[in-house]
This record gives C-alpha cells, sequence and structure tokens, in this order.
C-alpha cells in the first residue's frame, strides 16, 4: 500500500488511489471467496436483480453492513454514509451490498422492561452481520455504526468471520442550547421531580438536547467504542468522534471503501488486526480517556471470540500506570466533537505513544507507529489548533498533556473481594477525590426500579451503600441503570455521601463511589445476594478492594465475615429465572458472566 499525507486538512489519503481491478487485471479472482461460490446457477440473475450490473459479477464482492434505521440519531444518518463508503468501493472496483440491521436506543429504552434487551441488542447484530456475510458469499466487509451495542456487535462478527474488515465510525451531534446534551437529561428530570426546576425549563431542554443525527456528544459507551475501534487499528486513522455535521465525515466513508479494497488485495484480516497488542492499544487508550465501564464488557466478549486471554491483571496494571488525559464529560467539561477538533485519537495515541505497542497492523495496511508518524508529519495538529481557537479553546484544554494530567492514573478500577470474588469495576474518573474510600451502611434493593425510588422518595440517606442486585446478565439481560445514578448524583445531599454496587452496569455515575459488573452476579449465587440492610460495605478505589466488613452497623473481623457469607449462601433458594421467550429469553439462558463480555456461549 502507499503512504498517506494530509489532504482536506484532517484526513489522511493516499497520494494515489489505486484502483483494485483496473481493466480487471490486478487480482487473481480464481482465489475470492464470492467467485468460488458462484457456481449455482441462480446467484448472477438473483444479483443482476439487486441492480448489479454484468460486470460487477466477476469483481470481489464487498459487504457494507450498517445499523443504520429511525432507530435513533446515531443511525438515522448512516444510510448516507453507506452510499459514501460504497461509491469508494465500487470505483476501487468492488461489487457492493447494502445490508441493514439496526439498533435499538439505550435512551429511549431506558427506566422500562426494554432495556433488557440492550446487551441482547450486541449479539443479535453480531449474528445478523455474520449472517449477512456468510449467506452473501462476499469477500470483505465493511460496517458502519455509531453507538454503543452496534459497533461491538460489529467487531464481534469481524473476529468470527476473519475476513478483510474495516469499521467506519457514524460520528457525534452537536450539543443542544446552554451546552445541554443527553447525559444531563437524567440529573434534570430528578431536579423537576424534585421541584428544582420548571416544566417549562425541562420540556425546553428535552426538545433540543440531541439536535442533529449522531451518537451523544459525551464519553459515553458510543463515543467510546468509536475510539478504541480506531486505537485498536479497525478504522481510519482520525475518524472517531467525527461531527456528523462536517463534510470529512462523507469523506472517510468514501475513503474506507477504497481501504476495504486494499484489505480484499493484500488479504488482511480482522484477526491481523484484532492482536492483542491491538487489546492492550485499546485498553491504554481506554484508560487515557477515561472511558465508559461497558468497555470492560465488549472488549472481553472480543477477546473471547478472538480466543486471546484477557487478563484484568492488566487492566489494573495499564489503569495505574497510564495518565488520564481527555477533558471530556461526563468526567470532564468539554464535548466529544471537540476531541476530534483537537486532534482526536491521533493526536492524544500521540501523547502516549511509548506506552502503546506501535508495531501493530492497522487497516491502513501500516502500523500504528506509521500512521502516527504521518499524523505528527502533516499540518492535521496545527489545523486543528485554528478549529479550536473557534471555540476559545487550545488542544491542551480537552487533550491534556502527558505532563499535566488530569489524573497520573486511568480512569478505570478493577475491583475484589468477599463481594465481588470474581470481579468488578468502578469509573476512577468519575469519583470525587475524597471518595476514593467509602464505608456505609448497605440499603439492598432487588432491581434499579425500586432503588430509583427510593432515592426519589428520599429514603436513601447520606452514609448508605446502595446495593442493587439481580440486575446481571442471567437475571434480567444486564440492562443499564442511568436515570438512578443520575438522580443520585444530582442530589446535593446523596452526590457526595453515598455508594452504587450492582451487578448490575450504569452510565455516568455518582460522584461518589459506583461499583458495578459485581461478579457472581446475585442469579448465580453471588456474595451479593445475601448482603442485608445494615451490613457495612467497605469500598477502596485505590486498593481495588470491594468488602463487606460487618453486619447490622457492627464491625467483625475478615475471617468473621467470611464465615457470614458463607453461612448465607448456604441457606440461600436458588435462582428460579423469569419465563421468557425470544431474544431475551436466549440471552438470559445462554449469557456468560460480566467479567468474562456477558457474552453468549453455547452450552
Amino acid at each position: 500500500m502507499t503512504g498517506f499525507q494530509p489532504v482536506f486538512g484532517r484526513l489522511y489519503l493516499r497520494t494515489e488511489v489505486r484502483t483494485l481491478l483496473k481493466n480487471n487485471t490486478t487480482m487473481d479472482k480464481s482465489r475470492l471467496h464470492s467467485q468460488k461460490s458462484r457456481w449455482g446457477p441462480e446467484v448472477d440473475p438473483l444479483r443482476i436483480g439487486c441492480g448489479w450490473k454484468p460486470e460487477d459479477l466477476g469483481k470481489p464482492w464487498l459487504l457494507v453492513e450498517s445499523s443504520g434505521g429511525d432507530s435513533h440519531p446515531g443511525s438515522v444518518h448512516l444510510p448516507g454514509l453507506v452510499e459514501a463508503a460504497a461509491e469508494g468501493a465500487r470505483r476501487a472496483g468492488l461489487a457492493a451490498a447494502r445490508y441493514f440491521c439496526t439498533d435499538m436506543c439505550d435512551g429511549i429504552a431506558q427506566g422500562t422492561e426494554a432495556m433488557r434487551y440492550s446487551l441482547a441488542s450486541r449479539e443479535l447484530i453480531a449474528m445478523a452481520a455474520e449472517l449477512h456475510f456468510v449467506s452473501g458469499h462476499f469477500d470483505g466487509m465493511l460496517a458502519v455504526s455509531s453507538c454503543d451495542k452496534a459497533i461491538p456487535g460489529h467487531l464481534l462478527a469481524a473476529a468470527r468471520l476473519d475476513r478483510p474488515t474495516i469499521f467506519l465510525p457514524g460520528g457525534v451531534m452537536h450539543t443542544g442550547p446552554g451546552d445541554v446534551s443527553v447525559d444531563r437529561m437524567g440529573e434534570l428530570y430528578a431536579r423537576l421531580k424534585r421541584g428544582e426546576i420548571s416544566e417549562e425549563e425541562y420540556r425546553f431542554n428535552s426538545i433540543t438536547a440531541a439536535p442533529n443525527a449522531g451518537a451523544c456528544n459525551f464519553l459515553g459507551t458510543a463515543v467510546t467504542m468509536q475510539i478504541l475501534t480506531e486505537a485498536m487499528g479497525m478504522s481510519p486513522p482520525g475518524s472517531a468522534c467525527c461531527p456528523t455535521t462536517s463534510s470529512e465525515l462523507a469523506r472517510y466513508a468514501d475513503f474506507a471503501g477504497n481501504l476495504a479494497a486494499s484489505l480484499i488485495e493484500s488479504g488482511i484480516t480482522a484477526r491481523d488486526i484484532l492482536t492483542p497488542a491491538a487489546l492492550k492499544n485499546a485498553l491504554t487508550v481506554h484508560a487515557a480517556i477515561g472511558g465508559s465501564t461497558n468497555a470492560m464488557l465488549h472488549l472481553p466478549a472480543l477477546a473471547a471470540e478472538l480466543g486471546i486471554d484477557f487478563s484484568w491483571k492488566s487492566v489494573s496494571r495499564i489503569n495505574k500506570g497510564v495518565p488520564w488525559l481527555l477533558n471530556v464529560r461526563p468526567s470532564g467539561q468539554h464535548t466529544a466533537d471537540l476531541f476530534w477538533y483537537a486532534g482526536g485519537v491521533p493526536r492524544l495515541m500521540l501523547e502516549i505513544g511509548d506506552l502503546l505497542d506501535l508495531d501493530a497492523m492497522t487497516v491502513t495496511g501500516q502500523t500504528l507507529g506509521q500512521n502516527l508518524e504521518a499524523a505528527a508529519g502533516g499540518d492535521m495538529l496545527a489545523s486543528c489548533s485554528r478549529e479550536l481557537n473557534r471555540f476559545g479553546l487550545v488542544v491542551e484544554d480537552v487533550i491534556r498533556p502527558r505532563n499535566d494530567p488530569l489524573d497520573s492514573r486511568g480512569g478505570l478500577a478493577v475491583m475484589t473481594g468477599n463481594l465481588a470474588p470474581g470481579r468488578a469495576v468502578a469509573k476512577r474518573s468519575a469519583v470525587a477525590p475524597g471518595m476514593m474510600q467509602f464505608e456505609g451502611q448497605a440499603l439492598v434493593f432487588d432491581g434499579q426500579q425500586q432503588a430509583l425510588e427510593a432515592v426519589l422518595a428520599g429514603r436513601v440517606k447520606p452514609g448508605n451503600a446502595v446495593i442493587v442486585r439481580y440486575e446481571g446478565p442471567r437475571a434480567t439481560g444486564m440492562p443499564e441503570m442511568f436515570y438512578l445514578t443520575a438522580a443520585m448524583a444530582a442530589s446535593k445531599e446523596l452526590g457526595l455521601s453515598t455508594a452504587l454496587v450492582t451487578d448490575g452496569r450504569f452510565s455516568g455515575a455518582t460522584r461518589g463511589p459506583c461499583v458495578g459488573h459485581v461478579c457472581p452476579e446475585a442469579a448465580a449465587g453471588g456474595p451479593i445476594a445475601v448482603v442485608r440492610d445494615g451490613d457495612l460495605v467497605r469500598i477502596d478505589l485505590e486498593a481495588g478492594s470491594l468488602e463487606l466488613v460487618g453486619e447490622t452497623g457492627r464491625r467483625r473481623s475478615s475471617g468473621e465475615m467470611d464465615a457470614v457469607v458463607a453461612e448465607r449462601l448456604s441457606l440461600l433458594d436458588p435462582w428460579k429465572a423469569l419465563p421468557r421467550t425470544g431474544l431475551l429469553g436466549l440471552y438470559t439462558s445462554l449469557a456468560a458472566p460480566a467479567d468474562e463480555g456477558a457474552r453468549l456461549v453455547l452450552p
């Protein structure tokens, strides 16, 4: 492959885009899977019936798989990007076919039974992409998605198929008036219920917080996964978090189509890129951005699909050695589109280059180090400074320099203890400095709705460790509990005086410790199932420990508490799964534990 040079100020394109099958002589077509599978007499006429031309039939076949649809702002605009990507692929000599399986919106599902389908939708999207690829006899895949479960779903499919694959992130939306984005709606709702804001103010924000298409404009799971996919080398350099209103996004789509042709020509497959080095780079970048804890479901699931051991000790070690640099909400100050204007993933990775594996292969056909060298040698970083000046900012406001980080350590804490003998995670970067250690009395809820009602009714008091259980993968599908954490964070009384511990997951966090993914989950007979009101819970984010240290408000020795937990577990009735059908029934029956990625595991 040829090298890259800065074009359009931001995008690294080839000096010359090589046509893959110019005059149909560039490639030995006999090695193409598509051509080996054309022996059936119905194949050619059925492709012609889809609008293909006769000359397309002998070209390499590219699946352009997307989550496009009217499901939410992160997917509604994707058909346009699909068209741009497919056109780029066709000009590079490919025959491109567009397949769709739209995703669900966690925001629309929040607080309802529908949220239980969220993690299950990741598996469905992965299986749909697998189905489309295998049944269509394709030679390569270009996946287009923006958000929480579609991105990891496409990555799981890429790992499963192990064919030439490139991922195009769908970009981010802008922020609404008053700098209000969707991540603040839970907080505003809680304030409305407390009578702190008017119905008119709440309504205005509710109709302006998502002003256009794109992923939500904060460092939630969608933006985190866009960043990590680029960090793993699966996306065009600099493409993550591009504002959807920028013309650069369509250029990235066109470029991705060209890169897909080169990947097919070179034979570089997904597993050539998604290596242990790529996963290490993803974990390192995750630490530096203070990314979503949900990535600690998606990366273990991806590693398992690849047959790579996912080391939680490495996660902990990386987060202790990588500085937190990205000043983006909810833990920081700025929005994700400003991260792109600041130089995006290349600029961040240049800051921590000595901590990365620069020999990792990428979709450009070059190593990560070569891509970063191209970024550093071009005019992109200077142009970023000019872009940010329009917002009254400099690059260092958004991406902190290595010698002046937001924190000397990464954003994640991995925890174990007698309450989580498997594993649990917390987002350190969201916790106030004085709350890294917490001890309080348990207030136990079997489900998040009960806990939310208690917070809003004032039944949760300062000093409580709110325990929410039976929300793990096997119990309910592991729905996100955004409203609960938002309500706790929005409370002046509770925000810096309480903690949350759950076998479920969350988006955002309280200013006090918020610990999720507790393993084993309650439905699997984990110790969280036997916590009682009044038990003393100790959380230490610095030491990485989550412990029951007393009962009925009285401290006991570790040995005594181990005996208490063991006795309670011996009396625990086995979890009786609720009757469920369809996708949710399949998922809750076969889901692995959270520390293994909560992925579907066949019996």
